[in-house]
């Protein structure tokens, strides 16, 4: 029992330390999304460890100090997806019709065919913007049906499981599709007008992950998530940022992303409202993403129910408050972290001017 109990412990000790190294290979930018598990393993080799060690030796006493240390280090990038930590964004006040947007966001499956679970939520809550991920021309004439209410569309069907449709109450303006790193991976890019006919700059991004079955690097991601933080970075209009980012909220890239770009996560001091993977109890983590500007508050955040896919959809709504929301603030970026995010931009030669930025003329 002593040795499987070292054995575990100086494995842990590798998952830990091991994603602290910025290589971006997926068997190491993998070891970011379970940290939540990796932090009940560690304190589940604290206990039988505590029970089952001889303290008379000094090597038990290392053990357990190793499974302290990874348990608190996991924690620490926890924490803020918890009640336990303050909010980064501040309740609404108002929650005045006319300045008011809830999107559901929603990574379909592309095999999955149950295109009425999706469309009952959709009915049920009423969201003003639907985006809807991994969709190919079959799951764009399931949803054709919403086209009476959702005037404004934006589609991009594909077989690769990267098609986006965008399905919107609220005026679309400006809108573009863009393929920024990979040839077959797009985004959208537009403006949304609210009721009170304020303009939202808005961007839906799905980039592939790092895995050994689509990049075996997290290269691109990190690109595509950071190309657009950067082009939003000195935007002084309202931004919303959304999608299925195929990274953890805890992640040093996502960190990133929301230091450079300045944007703020509603979940931080609410909960990891998990995602993925619906069909895997002990195996979730939130890989679908709202991020929004300093003009928001938040009004509602929810998981919604299962429908089929591999992942649950989310439902955010925020209200437009500029007054209430103006000294809110998200992480701030060092020198240090610019120049990371220009390099992992330079190794696929992207830049900001590359990204469309609805409601500006460029000459």
């Amino acid at each position: 029992m002593d040795k499987i109990l070292v054995v575990l412990t100086y494995f842990l000790a590798i998952v830990t330390v091991l994603p602290l190294w910025r290589h971006d290979a997926w068997w190491v930018r993998g070891l970011d999304f379970p940290r939540f598990q990796f932090m009940l393993a560690a304190l589940f080799m604290f206990v039988a460890e505590a029970i089952v060690l001889d303290f008379s030796r000094f090597d038990s006493w290392l053990m357990l100090g190793i499974a302290l240390g990874s348990f608190c280090f996991h924690c620490g990038w926890i924490l803020p997806y918890t009640r336990l930590f303050p909010v980064e964004v501040k309740t609404a006040k108002h929650r005045e019709p006319e300045n008011l947007i809830r999107i559901l966001t929603a990574n379909v499956l592309m095999p999955n065919r149950n295109a009425d679970g999706l469309l009952h939520l959709v009915k049920k809550h009423q969201p003003d913007v639907l985006v809807a991920l991994e969709t190919n021309l079959w799951w764009e004439e399931q949803l054709r049906v919403l086209e009476n209410e959702y005037r404004y569309t934006i589609k991009c069907p594909l077989e690769n499981k990267y098609g986006m449709h965008v399905y919107s109450r609220l005026q679309l303006e400006d809108a573009a599709i863009q393929y920024l790193v990979e040839p077959d991976v797009p985004s959208m890019h537009a403006l949304v007008v609210l009721r009170s006919s304020k303009k939202v700059r808005v961007h839906f991004l799905h980039p592939a992950p790092p895995s050994p079955t689509e990049n075996l690097a997290s290269s691109e991601r990190d690109a595509e998530l950071l190309v657009v933080a950067k082009s939003v970075s000195d935007e002084l209009s309202p931004i919303i940022v959304t999608g299925d980012l195929n990274d953890v909220a805890w992640s040093s890239t996502t960190r990133l992303f929301r230091k450079i770009s300045g944007l703020l996560d509603p979940r931080i001091g609410r909960g990891m409202f998990n995602t993925f993977h619906a069909d895997i109890l002990i195996a979730r983590w939130p890989l679908d993403h709202l991020f929004h500007s300093e003009h928001f508050t938040l009004a509602h955040i929810e998981r919604l129910p299962y429908f089929g896919s591999d992942h649950f959809p989310m439902l955010v709504e925020l209200e437009y408050d500029e007054t209430h929301g103006a000294d809110q603030q998200g992480l701030l970026a060092e020198q240090e972290d610019h120049e990371w995010a220009e390099r992992k931009m330079d190794e696929h030669e992207v830049e900001e001017s590359d990204v469309h930025e609805p409601g500006k003329r460029k000459f």
